[in-house]
């Protein structure tokens, strides 16, 4: 975990998920909480080190590797946390994300882990996308839904600190088929991104980018591919194609292995996110054939 300053009053501590930082006189915001307490104590560790305050935190969105370390913040420090509104409801109830990756069904014991179940945490201002202001804090918000439901990217004294609204090239390469809830949203918001005027971006996951505009196109390039590659499929699929069997020959296809239920829980998401996206641009339709939810290609 390397702390790197970026302009007079922002850092962020690059790991393999992204903390920001910003001091404003005799306050300090971290941005989102890593994944864990071993996290959130190396963090706590070089402010220290340094003389610098923490008084506030912004979660971007509710996934577990953002926010599990801020149930240990809490205890420690006296806080202000301010989260996305919607998002707040998980943050303060965290087993509806194993709960909605499950499909409504009692989450089974092995899908209660960190990856996707942090430790509930207070919210004390629920905040919408805008102009906001807390203490010496002055920010905007920008919302990007398609990876999480009303994940805010934040934008604070020059430097946008953008959640998990893109993915570097290396995080793409890597797991093939991002996770998204749904890709038309994703896409949307990417196109948004773009226009965002400031001194860089830090993503979730990634390293700082003065010029973060190539990695954003990246990203819409990446989701479009996978979206004419479903689209393809579907149309050879004359007489439809079930969910589970798409599901399974997506993965196939882009070499996604999965051995274990949480991971492929991810990719069952991730792959009904570009159906829905074909499904509302009216390319693909969707009904139920001998107990089975099924795809074609949109009839004429």
């Amino acid at each position: 975990m390397k702390f790197t300053q970026l302009n007079q009053t922002c850092y962020y501590f690059d790991a393999a998920v992204n903390i920001g930082y910003v001091h404003q006189k005799d306050k300090g915001m971290l941005i989102d909480a890593g994944i864990d307490d071993s996290a959130m104590r190396k963090v706590l560790k070089e402010l220290k080190a340094n003389d610098l305050p923490v008084t506030h935190l912004f979660i971007t969105h509710a996934h577990a590797d953002h926010y599990g370390g801020a149930h240990f913040l809490q205890k420690r420090h006296t806080i202000t946390t301010i989260a996305p509104k919607f998002e707040t409801a998980i943050l303060q109830n965290p087993t509806i994300e194993p709960l909605y990756l499950f499909q409504g069904n009692d989450p089974l014991p092995e899908l209660h882990n960190k990856f996707l179940e942090g430790k509930a945490i207070q919210v004390d201002e629920a905040i919408d996308e805008g102009q906001h202001n807390f203490n010496e804090f002055s920010f905007n918000t920008h919302l990007l839904p398609g990876h999480s439901y009303h994940q805010l990217a934040i934008e604070i004294n020059g430097i946008l600190f953008a959640g998990d609204s893109y993915f570097s090239e290396e995080q793409l390469d890597k797991h093939k088929i991002p996770y998204i809830t749904d890709a038309d949203l994703t896409i949307q918001s990417l196109h948004k991104l773009s226009e965002i005027s400031c001194e860089g971006a830090v993503p979730g996951h990634g390293v700082f980018e003065a010029d973060f505009l190539p990695t954003v196109q990246k990203n819409i390039e990446c989701h479009e591919k996978l979206l004419k590659w479903l689209d393809d499929y579907i149309n050879i699929a004359k007489s439809g194609v079930s969910h589970e069997t798409v599901i399974s020959d997506m993965c196939d296809h882009f070499n996604v292995e999965n051995t274990l239920l949480s991971p492929w829980l991810l990719y069952r998401t991730a792959v009904t996110a570009y159906l829905i996206a074909l499904i509302k641009q009216e390319k693909v339709e969707h009904y139920i054939e001998k107990n089975k939810w099924k795809f074609r290609k949109k009839q004429a």
